[in-house]
């Protein structure tokens, strides 16, 4: 088995060549380890000739970037004014209850399916048209 640091090697060897590999790189951390650490953050700015400070100050200004694990799937809930519109504000105030201590609610702003909210991200799928049953099914199946 691959050692953490030969997984983040093989993770930066794939995007090094990129114009601006910073956030591919950081997403593959992310999605391969579930957070991004000081030792990984040290590990991608040494490799791509940053300092520590930058790759933290991108870490920690997008919201989908981790420093610790959730330890628990996460179910991102969309909660712009387009879904709230269409149910969402209420589907929010359930959120929590329906999922309970198996998933994490996460509120985001704005997936891009406003005309089909309430929606939601799971991983890389989205869900639209969202109602209690629906979510309820995510959860379910998270």
């Amino acid at each position: 088995m691959k050692s953490e640091a030969d997984r983040l090697d093989a993770i930066i060897t794939e995007h090094r060549h990129r114009d601006g590999p910073l956030l591919p790189i950081l997403h593959d951390i992310q999605h391969t380890f579930g957070a991004i650490d000081e030792a990984a953050k040290r590990h991608v700015a040494a490799a791509l000739n940053l300092t520590r400070a930058e790759v933290h100050g991108v870490v920690s200004f997008y919201h989908d970037f981790r420093e610790t694990p959730v330890g628990r799937p996460v179910i991102k809930l969309c909660r712009a004014e387009a879904c709230q519109a269409r149910g969402g504000e209420a589907l929010a105030a359930k959120a929590a209850d329906i999922a309970g201590d198996r998933v994490a609610i996460e509120a985001v702003y704005c997936l891009g399916l406003c005309s089909i909210g309430p929606a939601a991200m799971v991983g890389e799928t989205p869900h639209a048209r969202l109602d209690e049953a629906a979510l309820a099914r995510l959860v379910a199946e998270s």
